[in-house]
């Protein structure tokens, strides 16, 4: 596979896994709005890996549809970074995965939408409004659960440190990056999220973790043991009705 279907496809498998985790608290969220709003984000993150998918097959040149690419493909193939893989547990974990994430996400694409390729750009500009509500959601969230009772604030602190090594992995430049100059983003060129996220934390009376494993190897298609459940359930149909259509 080239470089530039290489990139295309992990930022494609970061927003389709992450969509799979957050589609799982439909029906459960902790309040109504909150189930609408989870299921919303959920809605966006996986039009934008429809829009990646598709572009990743085309610039791959072997004839794979999206849905080849999301339901035909196995567990070492996928790419995306392993936080968006975790299992959602606690809401205030599932919360702190996504200030994360969407703290990078919305610098990724604020710097993608100047991006060589017009497609990469394009697919940026429509993708960084969403993900400006995403990361405002999550801050709203973490501001709520941190500085709210004890039981909230130590629930959202164990959040974090649930969910804080895997972070590193967003920010690790390889050789895919380096091959795709101009194109795809250095990841010194994200580090705002990384303040971003650590503003947000003192402004919610949180600490830090100060935890110094980082867990690797997404973006070689090294995935941690929750990886294959979820895409078990996420391809059963597709792979057990091969050809249907409804």
């Amino acid at each position: 596979m080239n470089a530039l279907a290489a990139y295309t496809l992990r930022l494609g498998d970061d927003a389709l896994i992450l969509s799979q985790r957050l589609g799982e608290w439909t029906g459960s969220a902790p309040e109504l709005e909150e189930d609408i709003a989870l299921t919303n984000i959920a809605l966006d993150l996986l039009g934008q890996a429809r829009m990646l998918l598709t572009y990743a097959g085309e610039v791959d040149g072997n004839g794979r549809t999206e849905d080849d690419l999301a339901y035909l493909r196995d567990e070492r193939e996928f790419t995306n970074c392993q936080l968006v893989e975790l299992p959602n547990d606690d809401f205030a974990a599932t919360i702190a995965r996504q200030l994360m994430f969407s703290a990078y996400q919305y610098e990724l694409y604020a710097a993608l939408q100047h991006s060589a390729d017009e497609t990469l750009a394009g697919i940026a500009g429509k993708a960084v409004k969403e993900v400006a509500y995403h990361r405002d959601h999550a801050r709203q969230w973490v501001l709520r659960l941190g500085d709210g009772t004890d039981e909230s604030h130590t629930r959202m602190q164990q959040g974090l440190e649930r969910m804080w090594p895997y972070a590193h992995e967003l920010l690790e430049d390889d050789g895919v990056i380096q091959e795709l100059k101009g194109v795809a983003i250095d990841p010194g060129e994200l580090r705002p999220s990384y303040d971003f996220v650590l503003g947000v934390l003192a402004e919610a009376t949180l600490s830090r973790p100060e935890i110094d494993w980082h867990p690797s190897g997404g973006r070689q298609g090294m995935h941690t043991e929750h990886m294959g459940r979820l895409l078990a359930e996420m391809q059963h149909i597709h792979r057990s009705h091969a050809g249907a259509s409804w």
